[in-house]
């Protein structure tokens, strides 16, 4: 029996990152590619659907402070979910904080150009969480099985305040 193509293997967020990850920025929409023909006929970009779990796709870029290569240590992060997952407002420095993956899967893929290609790996999770914290007490949209918490960026923002 052989993987399909684009398998996804679950991975525990420790394994994957000893030392933790630092967010740079926010959660964004992950908009398909607008062709310049698109723009001015006036379409609206639309958000990318997981072909997967048919739930709405949003990124994030993240730091490993583990990893010893500076082009190898920022990365995006790919969130499935249906609602926008919304990190506590835990600043380290503006616009960075630390947060742990829930649902995290890693894929197998080519990096690189030309000469220069090696193997890494395409992380995907369901949700963030402030580090330390239990899943069922985090704020984060994601609720760690693809499925919505029903709390969205507007929501966390409103407890917080």
């Amino acid at each position: 029996m052989a993987l399909i193509k684009g398998h996804r293997f679950p991975v525990e967020f420790g394994e994957a990152f000893p030392r933790g990850l630092v967010m740079v920025g926010e959660i964004e929409p992950d908009l398909e590619y607008q062709s310049q023909d698109d723009r001015a006929r006036g379409r609206e970009q639309r958000q990318r659907v997981d072909e997967v779990t048919g739930l709405r796709q949003w990124k994030a870029t993240v730091t490993d402070p583990d990893e010893a290569k500076a082009k190898r240590a920022s990365f995006e992060v790919i969130f499935t979910a249906e609602v926008q997952p919304a990190p506590l407002p835990d600043e380290v420095l503006p616009g960075m904080r630390p947060v742990e993956l829930v649902g995290v899967t890693a894929s197998p893929k080519v990096m690189g150009q030309g000469e220069f290609k090696y193997l890494g790996y395409e992380y995907r999770a369901t949700g963030v969480k402030t580090p330390g914290t239990p899943a069922a007490a985090r704020p984060a949209a994601g609720r760690g099985d693809g499925k919505p918490s029903g709390e969205g960026k507007a929501a966390a923002e409103a407890k917080a305040n």
